[in-house]
């Protein structure tokens, strides 16, 4: 199975966008570009999210994982692969898109955990620097009580949002079973406590076009979500919105004011879709609950304006439904953009995955 490892004894070259690194014997492309500081773009690095997609424009590779998963056919037919499952065979080059903001790690302060749910908290941080970013992009975090353990959170602010002269930082934290990290965040009393914010990463942001948008969220997934739509909000660029946003039951339901006051403030059609998956139904009680029952995917399709493009984030089997459920309906691939939180065990957990425990 793993034959080629053997075969690949001496270290290639990567061209990436015009500089020339060495890969070592197994290496990943992405392994061997962060390793020499390249602002690699990335996120799960399991082959999940595509955020390191890039074009071979030279060489062969050997790919860990089927990138059509993932892929469209177009970017497989273009040459593009996954930076993280592609071990090189040869010399190879490749092209890729920068982020548009420079990648750098600050020091900073928790100032606030504000509770959202029984198992999500607002983290707020004042960085001792500007720490500029794409609202729907994330930062890698490193409590000061927890060396070497960075956890992957998405900004849940717009940085138009933040007062003039402020470093201010708002992250949601979903608590993971076990998790060391989510775990301080959720039951423990951090304010005061130092904290390194490294970013910003990730290729998941708001592409300017006409057309209409459709925002699927679930869990902590409306975190970017919020963010890009309090940009939005700022820069007067309003489309046709569908906001779908699936949650277990009413105590999983947070955001709603925040939502509502972006809703009050959008000039074009704004519609709002929360979702309950395991609501009980009780007829007798005055808190039964009034709205939409099941899982989000299944209310795409009566909701769905054609021609919008698709914004995803949240745990990957509801994102693989919905991308199913979106191109069965006419939405093309390119216009299909999806943030992956994926959760992984201690004992297989990456230093970059969004949501970790």
């Amino acid at each position: 199975m793993f034959s080629f490892f053997k075969k690949n004894k001496k270290p290639h070259n990567a061209n990436i966008n015009g500089q020339v690194i060495e890969v070592l014997p197994k290496e990943t492309l992405l392994n061997a570009a962060l390793r020499h500081d390249i602002e690699f773009p990335h996120s799960c690095r399991v082959g999940g999210c595509a955020a390191c997609k890039c074009q071979l424009t030279d060489g062969k590779v050997t790919e860990l994982t089927d990138a059509g998963y993932i892929l469209s056919d177009e970017d497989l037919d273009n040459g593009y692969i996954l930076a993280c499952q592609s071990v090189p065979k040869t010399d190879i080059s490749i092209t890729l898109d920068l982020p548009q903001h420079a990648l750098k790690e600050v020091s900073g302060e928790i100032i606030a955990q504000n509770r959202l749910t029984h198992d999500i908290t607002e983290l707020k941080i004042r960085t001792d620097e500007p720490l500029e970013y794409q609202p729907g992009q994330f930062a890698d975090l490193i409590l000061s009580s927890l060396p070497g353990l960075p956890r992957s959170y998405s900004f849940a602010s717009a940085p138009s949002n933040r007062q003039e002269s402020s470093n201010e930082l708002s992250f949601f934290v979903r608590e993971v079973p076990g998790g060391r990290f989510s775990g301080a965040i959720n039951q423990q009393q951090l304010v005061g406590e130092s904290i390194s914010v490294k970013g910003p990463l990730g290729d998941f942001w708001l592409r300017p076009a006409q057309n209409p948008i459709v925002m699927i969220a679930g869990g902590s997934g409306l975190a970017p979500i919020i963010a890009m739509l309090q940009e939005e909000v700022k820069q007067s660029r309003h489309r046709p919105l569908l906001l779908l946003f699936g949650a277990r039951t009413q105590q999983d339901l947070y955001a709603l004011e925040a939502i509502a006051d972006i809703k009050q403030q959008w000039t074009a059609e704004f519609e709002f879709m929360p979702v309950l998956s395991e609501e009980p139904e009780n007829a007798s009680s005055e808190d039964d609950w009034q709205g939409l029952r099941g899982l989000v995917t299944e209310y795409i399709q009566e909701a769905l304006v054609p021609d919008s493009h698709a914004y995803l984030c949240g745990p990957p089997a509801m994102i693989d439904a919905a991308e199913v459920v979106l191109k069965q309906q006419g939405i093309r691939q390119e216009h299909i953009h999806a943030d992956r939180f994926v959760t992984l065990t201690p004992e297989t957990q990456p230093s970059n995955v969004k949501q970790s425990a």
